[in-house]
């Protein structure tokens, strides 16, 4: 996988340079996706029988950082739509054959929070409403739908599931204007009364006992991994990837910076922002070293046929909320140490600071969640959530 990482790598000077200008047209170039397709990228998490690279995540997840260092809204859109590879990976093969049997480059975005109304009839359910911040849905032909199946006459319990729908089932509203991941596209996606084959739909239960239908079809310890594990890293990663970005160009700006208080000395030479950058690197290293060691585990473990014990599922989560927090307060003690002049517009510091803050707000990075399950686990009381 060092070719993909080493394509990646190439194409950072250009995301970099272009970075306003993917904040300003407020979507990726698709050249820029063209560029990251032909890297490899998308293929890392695929299965490998629809020329996937089956590859760990901890590549993936490496990637991310890189391009999110470069660009946040890139790294948060690379990193979205690579990780749905896998996780149609989990879905029926039929489903798979869907997307990918005529072409496997073809790509997905998603919108998970059940927004919509989902009505379950015969062979599959019916679907209608309005999904928001589908990231990179320009670039995708295919979309992952959250939505709750209301509980059945029979005594079938509610169930939480993602649908699967091509654009021909669904349209998409540019209502991006945001002051942060500008450049993600992140539009809303309407249905009006959709047909959703029951292989077409997939249950978070099931995503979270680790027991899909994909399976039969990629046998691989890659799908043998909890949804919460992979997808919640491939949100937080990107926002390490930001403090990254925005702790090099700190860096840089600060060696050359003149701070007036100090009568022309260089704000290299302040001791203050000496510890400021300590502190920050400190943040952005635990945050990183962490999420990688607990992903080496975990996929040590799935790959020896070892069941996977709920203190890592549940340390994973914790240590991934706490990644964001991490990362957050390393930007934001950058950008307390840049001065005036970083809040110009085209600034590196200032479009990491906000893209950081824009990624933060996404649901699976509510701590309290997170740390409240690791809470009850470690208190040994029940647990009863799908997102571990």
């Amino acid at each position: 996988m060092d070719a993909v990482l080493d394509g990646v790598r190439e194409l950072l000077p250009v995301l970099r340079e272009r970075a306003q200008e993917t904040e300003d047209r407020r979507a990726l170039d698709p050249e820029i996706v063209k560029s990251l397709a032909e890297t490899g990228l998308f293929r890392l998490l695929q299965p490998s029988r629809f020329d996937g690279f089956e590859a760990h995540p901890l590549t993936f997840l490496t990637a991310i950082r890189e391009i999110a260092s470069a660009c946040g809204s890139t790294g948060w859109v690379a990193s979205v739509i690579g990780v749905h590879n896998w996780q149609l990976g989990l879905f029926p093969d039929r489903a798979q054959q869907d997307v990918w049997g005529q072409d496997p480059s073809v790509r997905m975005s998603s919108s998970y929070a059940p927004t919509g109304k989902i009505t379950a009839v015969e062979g599959g359910f019916r679907v209608s409403g309005r999904w928001s911040f589908s990231s990179g849905c320009d670039h995708a032909t295919w979309v992952l739908l959250g939505g709750i199946v209301p509980p059945r006459d029979d005594g079938t319990p509610a169930d939480f599931r993602t649908f699967l729908l091509p654009i021909s089932d669904y349209t998409i509203e540019d209502v991006w204007h945001t002051v942060g991941l500008r450049g993600t596209g992140s539009n809303d996606i309407v249905v009006d009364d959709a047909f959703v084959p029951e292989h077409r739909s997939l249950s978070f239960n099931d995503t979270s006992r680790c027991r899909c239908p994909g399976q039969e079809q990629n046998p691989g310890p890659l799908y043998k991994i909890p949804y919460a594990s992979l997808f919640s890293y491939a949100i937080t990663t990107p926002l390490i990837g930001m403090a990254t970005g925005a702790y090099r160009a700190h860096v840089d700006y600060t060696r050359e910076r003149v701070r007036v208080s100090y009568v022309g000395v260089r704000a290299a030479e302040d001791p203050h922002s000496q510890v400021r950058v300590a502190e920050a690197s400190s943040d952005i290293d635990s945050s990183w070293l962490a999420c990688a060691n607990n992903m080496r585990e975990l996929m040590d473990l799935v790959t020896a046929g070892t069941r996977l014990p709920m203190p890592l599922r549940l340390r994973i989560r914790r240590d991934q909320v706490r990644g964001t927090e991490l990362a957050i307060r390393a930007v934001d003690r950058l950008f307390e140490n840049s001065g005036g002049r970083a809040l110009a517009v085209g600034t590196p510091i200032q479009r990491f600071w906000r893209d950081a803050h824009a990624g933060r707000v996404h649901a699976i990075n509510d701590p309290e969640r997170a740390l409240s399950m690791f809470g009850r686990g470690e208190f040994g009381l029940p647990l009863n959530d799908a997102m571990v």
